[in-house]
């Protein structure tokens, strides 16, 4: 196993952070930023935003888009399930795409850029492609930096994040509830322990320059993470963060212990920030968010009250509410709107697991002082669903990825046309 350093609290400008091959076309020369944009722009009355800002639709609709991560000189880089990675670049400064490129393969998720390469989170490993500085598409094609990752069953998906000493963190979602076998079923008691932890269920660290590695050759940095699909590194401090999906069907499976409403608003999905060695209690805990405990999951002995040997895992920073599904963060920055730039954008999916409405759709604001967070949340942007739904399969869009641009302005994308959205401040009229 690698040797990796032990602290991650150093300073540093932020690297934004999901099998491809090149696409066709030669890399683009390097372009300066965008012109000055034109004050006439109309705002798009599609999603409620604070007083002050507009949406402007950026690209229509790019396929099923996931994460994003945004360059220096505003050009937008996509991760798509369906087809490796979108990039676009805005060439006269109206905030909308004039140049598409599209290059890899697909089941791409978390992405992320460092100095002239772009990271890409597949399934089953992590690749690294040469990308210049101002090119839309890499120079070649991709180191594997990762290989073999547990892609099986549910939450394959892999979310990644860059830290400026040189690591690599993915995350690793569980394929399950509570592991069980079989999953999901009614009354049936979980494994203990968990075989699934020592693959799944937490937030590895590898060397983001190394090629050739196993999930062996990595860290578990953290384990008890149901699924880490939000993770990011806070460009000031070098702290690790997530934003937790926690876990689904505590009614629908132990109907005797939660009534629709307990199921409806238990566990919390939670914001933390990521130690190495902390471990946050999947599957034996959930967080209950009305009385702010870690609770004995019915799997292994609870009852919808008890602590048990839940009493010693590790906390939330930020209590967010259930079922709405964290898919991607992003730390804001100085060149942000006011009131907006110290802190983090969170991307929720939306729920499923709630007894309708169903609730989430929205990119939630969690805001930081002097480094840290908090503890209060606020929802950024919303009406993505496009009004009340009882079904996920209702919603007009599910935001899946967020980045913040060099200018400040906030990215948002989404997982069923991949619409994206560009969040400015509105132009003087």
């Amino acid at each position: 196993m690698r040797s990796f350093p032990r602290t991650l609290g150093l300073p540093w400008v932020a690297l934004l952070g999901a099998v491809a091959a090149c696409g066709d076309g030669e890399p683009a020369p390097p372009s300066p930023p965008p012109p000055d944009p034109d004050p006439s722009i109309a705002c798009v009355p599609v999603i409620t935003l604070p007083e002050g800002l507009c949406a402007v639709v950026h690209h229509p609709g790019v396929g099923r888009a996931r994460q994003l991560v945004v360059a220096g000189n505003g050009d937008v880089f996509v991760g798509m399930r369906s087809g490796g990675v979108v990039a676009l670049r805005d060439e006269d400064g109206d905030h909308k795409a004039d140049r598409t490129e599209r290059w890899g393969e697909p089941n791409a998720s978390g992405i992320g850029l460092g100095e002239e390469t772009l990271y890409l989170a597949v399934d089953n490993g992590v690749l690294r492609y040469p990308l210049a500085e101002g090119s839309l598409v890499p120079s070649g094609g991709p180191d594997v930096i990762v290989t073999g990752l547990p892609d099986e069953r549910n939450h394959a998906a892999k979310s990644l994040a860059l830290h400026p000493d040189g690591t690599l963190f993915v995350g690793i979602g569980s394929p399950g509830n509570a592991c069980q076998d079989p999953a999901r079923t009614p009354g049936l008691p979980g494994k203990d322990p968990c075989e699934e932890l020592a693959t799944r269920g937490g937030i590895w660290r590898f060397a983001a320059d190394q090629t050739g590695q196993s999930q062996q050759d990595g860290e578990r940095f953290s384990t008890g993470v149901r699924n880490a699909a939000a993770i990011a590194v806070h460009p000031g401090t070098g702290d690790l963060y997530a934003t937790i999906h926690g876990r689904d069907q505590l009614r629908e499976l132990w109907p005797s212990y939660y009534t629709a409403a307990e199921g409806s608003e238990n566990p919390a999905e939670e914001f933390a920030r990521i130690n190495l060695g902390s471990d946050f209690g999947w599957p034996y805990c959930y967080h209950n968010p009305a009385t702010n405990q870690k609770l004995l999951a019915p799997e292994y002995g609870g009852d919808g009250s008890t602590v048990g040997r839940c009493a010693d895992m590790d906390m939330p920073d930020v209590v967010l509410p259930a079922h709405w599904a964290p898919n991607a963060m992003a730390f804001s920055h100085a060149g942000a709107p006011e009131g907006y730039r110290e802190g983090a954008f969170v991307a929720f999916h939306g729920s499923w697991n709630r007894s309708p409405p169903q609730q989430g759709y929205n990119v939630t604001w969690i805001p930081f002082e002097n480094g840290e967070p908090t503890g209060g949340w606020s929802v950024f942007a919303d009406g993505f669903a496009g009004g009340t739904i009882s079904s996920s399969g209702q919603a007009d869009y599910r935001p899946t990825g967020v980045a913040v641009g060099p200018g400040g302005a906030v990215y948002i994308s989404d997982s069923l046309s991949g619409r994206i959205w560009k969040v400015i401040e509105k132009p003087d009229q």
